[in-house]
């Protein structure tokens, strides 16, 4: 809990505010997980701080809640190419993907179970980063993704919103999207060496 509550600020996510008359705070609640290896060990305990989404109003709290991701389809075929070409094949993980999401729409927050601060145990956060739990949280997260693919030199497919590519013939990268996972497909494993490091200029 503490380790999510430090990534939080970390990210500068919220900041103290009064409680709003026109804005109902929303809820916090904790999530727990037990992450275990193929063979049921325990590897890691989880704690993620999470939005009462459901409490959220469309068109006070929220407006449009989306997020393209690529269709097994797609990944089969971003593997075919791969396997056709023998190009290498690498998975990217975003850590706390969601928290690098910025939030276009005015947000606050209850402060955190087990977290309030003595000093202002009535001021509420505004919310400047998505959060889990938050209807727009994924939109958020792919509008952030998107534009630092751009940056890079990406080119998103006109077909299949997911998909994003870079270069040509043997300097070609591919990048399939899946929420916060990345397929990338390339021929050149300094290339995709070159690209994780570019992306960790990034997140996490």
């Amino acid at each position: 809990m503490e380790a999510e509550m430090q990534s939080i600020i970390q990210n500068n996510s919220w900041e103290a505010s009064e409680k709003p008359c026109d804005h109902k705070p929303i809820g916090l609640k904790w999530v727990f997980k037990v992450k275990k290896d193929p063979a049921g060990n325990i590897v890691k305990h989880k704690a993620r701080l999470v939005a009462k989404g459901y409490a959220q109003i469309q068109g006070v709290d929220y407006d449009e809640v989306f997020t393209p991701v690529a269709r097994l389809e797609t990944v089969r075929i971003l593997l075919a190419l791969a396997a056709q070409g023998e190009w290498e094949v690498h998975h990217m993980d975003v850590k706390s993907a969601f928290l690098n999401g910025d939030l276009q729409e005015e947000v606050y927050v209850m402060q955190p179970p087990g977290f309030v601060d003595p000093k202002l145990p009535t001021k509420v956060f505004r919310l400047k980063k998505a959060l889990y739990g938050l209807k727009q949280a994924p939109r958020a997260w792919n509008f952030r993704l998107d534009q630092e693919l751009c940056k890079l030199g990406f080119i998103r497919s006109a077909e299949e919103h997911a998909v994003y590519r870079r270069g040509t013939g043997r300097s070609l990268l591919l990048v399939g999207v899946y929420v916060d996972d990345l397929i990338i497909c390339w021929p050149d494993s300094n290339g995709i060496a070159q690209f994780k490091l570019q992306m960790q200029g990034s997140f996490n």
